[in-house]
């Protein structure tokens, strides 16, 4: 045959290899398991955690028992102190990082009119403040990165707001801005920053709700189920990654239907 094929380059099994990648609140639920994706993909990993030393150490463990790279590095993200601490020990442990994913998040629900503001003060301080403080550490690396990646983890409450949850919703909404305001400033340094809203998703956090209330939320979702880990972190790692390049200041939802 005379014809030239035309070979295919082969995939890259490891698209993040090369790459540093810090996931806050990574020691356990979806934060977990985007850790150990990160390292299949052969990213070297810092798990982030506050107060759960033994789980973030256990996926540590199972990330290097595999013959990959992870620290993990206690910090509240709520205390910028703390934050520029874990930025120093990153550095030196690491070096620079290439991909910070927000993930850290915490739920104090309560009607509004019974809402303290205690209540309203800890979860904007945890969901929103905690990226800030998280993103001015680690800005300059990511600026300064080849492909510099910032990923923050929003929810769908954030863009249709939830019964009882006004706090929640208000730090993940003010997500969506943060997301597409620094995007615009990263967009000339050639870095990208985008936000993954999941939905209703099968963590430690839903198992906290009533199973009245599961089921009345399961019934809004179109696909008739809540999310599995997995099906948040596929588009997170892909956001890390090479092939989204191209992709900045986006919101992305991953609600099953939910939001159209």
């Amino acid at each position: 045959m005379s014809e030239t094929v035309q070979r295919l380059d082969p995939l890259d099994r490891r698209p993040l290899s090369d790459k540093t990648c810090l996931i806050t609140g990574s020691s356990r639920g979806i934060g977990r398991d985007m850790a150990f994706e990160f390292a299949r993909c052969g990213a070297d990993v810092v798990v982030n955690y506050r107060s759960s030393d033994e789980k973030a150490q256990e996926v540590t463990d199972r990330i290097r028992a595999n013959d990959e790279t992870a620290i993990a590095v206690g910090a509240d993200v709520s205390d910028p102190d703390d934050v520029a601490r874990m930025a120093d020990e990153v550095h030196d442990e690491l070096g620079s990082v290439d991909v910070l994913v927000n993930n850290a998040g915490i739920t104090v629900d309560r009607k509004f009119e019974d809402m303290t503001y205690e209540d309203w003060n800890r979860v904007i301080e945890v969901n929103l403040n905690g990226t800030f403080n998280c993103t001015k550490a680690f800005y300059d690396d990511i600026k300064t990165a080849d492909q510099g990646r910032l990923i923050n983890i929003s929810s769908v409450v954030g863009q249709q707001g939830n019964y009882g949850q006004a706090n929640y919703a208000t730090s993940k909404g003010g997500l969506i801005a943060f997301t597409r305001t620094i995007a615009l400033e990263l967009a000339r340094h050639g870095s990208t920053a985008n936000c993954v809203a999941p939905g209703f998703t099968e963590t430690d956090m839903l198992e906290k709700v009533p199973d009245r209330v599961r089921e009345q939320i399961r019934e809004d979702i179109p696909l008739d189920r809540f999310a599995d880990t997995e099906d948040i972190v596929g588009m997170v790692r892909f956001l890390a990654g090479d092939y989204a390049d191209y992709m900045t200041g986006q919101v992305i939802g991953i609600n099953g239907g939910m939001e159209w």
